[in-house]
């Protein structure tokens, strides 16, 4: 898939937790968004750090021309982004990275889908969610947060399919980890899953037990995007891999877990 390095315009930039904000982005020349697919990502670049920050990207409208970025503030160059005004300029290549299986031998109508997501890793989840139910698939969103404080997109997801909530306070839907949730008493077809590494091995371990197909989209530093600065090196069945270029997401039967 050929990759594009474009100026985008931040149309809007809300903060939706006191560490998590969401950025609407449109080209500031107008050409028309490349095709991207569900858990590709953006490598965007930032006056305050030498490298791109990589993010997954969370939506897109083509009828908008529109990109949604979820961003954590994790250091200097996201905290950076999250502070631009509206009408600030970010230069961005995209899209990066191979993205979820969606093809028509994997999702039918009625196939039976579950979305599981932890923390900003629910971002890539609700672009996978719109496509799957747009398929026919039956799509049912798990996301888990430590309080229902940190919870992140939950009203998006409950437009598209039902959502159940884990907290590990139990301060909002049921008490304990996404692994815990009574939503794994259904049977499905396929699970995606993108969070922390200790839930997504968590979840892995729940699908191999069930013997349901299962993707994971890791996490890694990706600092150039590209597979060429080696940082985001992950060890698979089939050896050493870079995840922007390989991934970031892949069977949890590649993986070593």
């Amino acid at each position: 898939m050929k990759k594009q390095l474009t100026d985008f315009i931040i149309k809007t930039s809300e903060m939706l937790t006191p560490s998590c904000g969401m950025l609407t982005l449109m080209p500031v020349d107008g050409s028309p968004l490349p095709e991207i697919k569900p858990g590709q990502f953006v490598e965007v670049a930032v006056n305050s750090v030498m490298l791109r920050r990589p993010i997954s990207i969370c939506d897109v409208d083509y009828e908008a021309n529109e990109l949604r970025l979820l961003i954590r503030n994790a250091g200097k160059g996201t905290s950076e982004m999250l502070g631009l005004p509206e009408g600030s300029k970010l230069n961005i290549l995209l899209p990066l990275g191979n993205g979820f299986t969606f093809s028509d031998d994997v999702v039918q109508p009625g196939s039976r889908m579950l979305l599981v997501g932890g923390g900003v890793g629910t971002a890539p989840l609700l672009y996978l969610g719109r496509i799957l139910r747009r398929k026919g698939a039956e799509v049912t969103f798990l996301t888990g947060a430590k309080t229902s404080a940190e919870l992140l997109l939950v009203d998006e997801m409950e437009r598209i399919a039902p959502v159940a909530v884990t907290t590990d306070d139990g301060s909002e839907g049921e008490k304990g980890f996404v692994v815990d949730s009574t939503v794994w008493q259904k049977d499905y077809d396929r699970v995606y899953c993108c969070g922390p590494a200790p839930m997504m091995k968590a979840v892995a371990a729940l699908a191999r037990r069930k013997e349901v197909e299962c993707e994971v989209s890791l996490e890694n530093m990706m600092a150039c995007g590209l597979g060429a600065c080696l940082c985001c090196v992950e060890k698979t069945v089939k050896g050493n891999v870079c995840v922007c270029s390989e991934g970031p997401v892949f069977n949890i039967n590649e993986l070593t877990w």
